[in-house]
């Protein structure tokens, strides 16, 4: 019998949720089965899931196949469907002890012991704590910290409040401790992950702010070299988190953005809480701010009754926010969500103006590198041979440099959308 294979899609959260379920299923001795954490965020990453279930399942014969994730939480019926699928289980029983203890040596080709139903997924917006289950140390040079979990918004496209839940948060207490051990480790860098940052504290006593919690890192950590944050959506950035961004250098100069589109009418059909010059301004106080920040922003390219002048919008927020990394979406329809039943784009349009608008992030990436030319940076190396800046930029060395520590070097150059040291 072998320990379980897991395989994750989507975002950082699961990819550390992944590593709590490494250690759980350890604990309880399932072996020789497959576990795949799928994503909703799109109905090309719930494709992905089923292709990715048919292909291990290829792989691994006889091997169980469980499924958990995003995309089993908002559609177990899917994947209890599929012939290659012994389990489907939710969000919340993925993390739970009590869930893989059930779990324990399943036997090839036969029901799991002491689990009678193929189905555990239960009412995900019941939960009102996150998960009990903390892991010192995923990833090898920088550790990701889960913070906070679910979403209280419902913008009209998104089917992830529907997989996560409501926001709930970690109490700092808890946060610092788990960080003064990953230091303790030797990690230099940690970065604070969740479903909706900014919305962190809203559900704990005195309703602390995620600059409160920033803050309380930086002052009872000192030993901790870089702190970072993940995706925030800026209309909800706190005074203290930008007092943060101002005067705490420990405090990455990179900020991920949930922007989604440019254009004020389309922001209102989405649901979102900005308008375009929200997120504009927002940019400049940070920069003023901090002259060295740099933005990425998440960008929905084709969202339904989207003209071409709205998308041009979109493009040209590249520009007027300064955004140097692209994460763009294709938009694709989620059963169950407004937008799906609004007018929808036409495919080809989609996916033209989704390429358009990559390419616009292809050349700002391109003139940040070029900026960074002669610059000497401080780098965090991933591997013997390649890092990152505090800016998230990628560098490549020509020689071996000590992995998980923070080396300082001039760039010589940039290709493949690459810094060369």
């Amino acid at each position: 019998m072998n320990a379980p294979v897991f395989a994750t899609l989507g975002c950082r959260l699961n990819a550390y949720e992944t590593e709590a379920m490494k250690e759980l299923s350890a604990a309880a001795g399932v072996e020789n089965a497959v576990v795949v954490n799928t994503c909703a965020v799109t109905a090309e990453a719930v494709r992905k899931a089923k292709q990715e279930i048919r292909r291990l399942s290829r792989e691994h014969p006889g091997a169980t196949i469980i499924v958990t994730g995003c995309a089993a939480q908002t559609e177990p019926e899917t994947f209890a469907a599929m012939p290659e699928v012994a389990r489907v289980i939710g969000n919340t029983e993925k993390m739970q002890a009590a869930t893989w203890q059930g779990l324990r040596a399943p036997v090839p080709g036969a029901d799991l012991i002491g689990v009678t139903e193929k189905v555990q997924v239960d009412d995900i917006m019941s939960v009102r704590e996150t998960a009990g289950h903390l892991i010192d140390g995923f990833g090898r040079h920088r550790a990701y910290v889960q913070v906070q979990n679910g979403c209280d918004h419902r913008c009209t496209f998104c089917i992830i409040p529907y997989g996560r839940g409501n926001s709930r948060s970690v109490p700092a207490g808890v946060v610092v401790e788990q960080i003064k051990r990953l230091v303790g480790k030797g990690f230099n860098e940690v970065v604070l992950t969740g479903v909706d940052l900014t919305s962190w504290g809203a559900d704990l006593p005195a309703t602390p702010r995620l600059g409160d919690l920033v803050m309380r890192i930086l002052r009872l950590v000192p030993d901790l070299a870089r702190l970072r944050i993940s995706s925030i959506d800026s209309i909800e950035a706190d005074e203290a988190l930008m007092g943060a961004i101002a005067t705490e250098p420990r405090l990455m100069p990179h900020l991920h953005l949930s922007l989604q589109a440019g254009d004020d009418l389309i922001l209102k059909r989405m649901k979102r809480r900005h308008l375009r010059d929200d997120a504009i301004r927002f940019c400049e106080e940070a920069r003023r701010l901090r002259p060295d920040m740099v933005f990425g922003a998440d960008i929905i390219a084709g969202f339904p009754t989207e003209t071409e002048e709205m998308f041009q919008r979109s493009v040209d927020l590249v520009r007027d926010c300064g955004l140097t990394f692209l994460h763009v979406f294709p938009f694709s329809p989620r059963k169950g969500t407004p937008a799906a039943r609004m007018p929808q784009v036409r495919g080809p349009v989609i996916k033209e103006r989704a390429a358009r608008l990559r390419a616009a992030g292809d050349a700002a990436l391109a003139a940040h590198l070029a900026a960074q030319v002669g610059v000497s940076h401080r780098v965090l190396m991933e591997g013997p041979r390649m890092g990152r800046t505090e800016q998230f930029a990628e560098v490549d060395f020509g020689t071996d440099q000590p992995e998980g520590q923070i080396v300082t070097t001039r760039i010589a150059g940039f290709a493949g959308g690459r810094l060369v040291a």
